[in-house]
């Protein structure tokens, strides 16, 4: 897939520690570990930076489908959390299941190693 130099990454996706690892057609994956600024106040991952992971990722998986001469934004996401995540790595994968014109529905797995930690679908307009 051929993509455009610096439109991979954004400030807030460097800034949380996102690293891509996968980007192909209507998938993509993206990893991140967790620091001690990732932590809430129970000294696990905090929701807000896994929601964050789950979103970066599904916009990738979107620009991924309808190019990177387009631009999508969120429009609602859901997302269930199984399982805290105390140490170490997580990846997350999301996947375009409805490559609409106007929209597009995106699923999205955050596992560690063969563990579920959260599962999200999100809607994504077309701009």
């Amino acid at each position: 897939m051929d993509i455009p130099e610096g439109l991979t990454q954004s400030a807030f996706s460097e800034l949380i520690g996102c690293r891509l690892q996968r980007l192909d057609t209507g998938v993509a994956e993206v990893a991140l570990s967790l620091t001690p600024q990732l932590r809430n106040r129970g000294n696990v991952l905090h929701g807000g930076a896994l929601f964050s992971l789950v979103d970066i990722t599904m916009g990738l998986a979107c620009s991924a489908t309808h190019g990177f001469d387009q631009r999508s934004a969120t429009i609602e996401c859901k997302i269930n959390y199984m399982r805290a995540v105390a140490e170490g790595d997580v990846l997350c994968t999301a996947r375009v299941i409805h490559p609409g014109r106007r929209t597009l529905v995106v699923e999205a797995d955050v596992r560690q190693g063969d563990k579920l930690v959260a599962k999200a679908q999100g809607t994504f307009a077309v701009l």
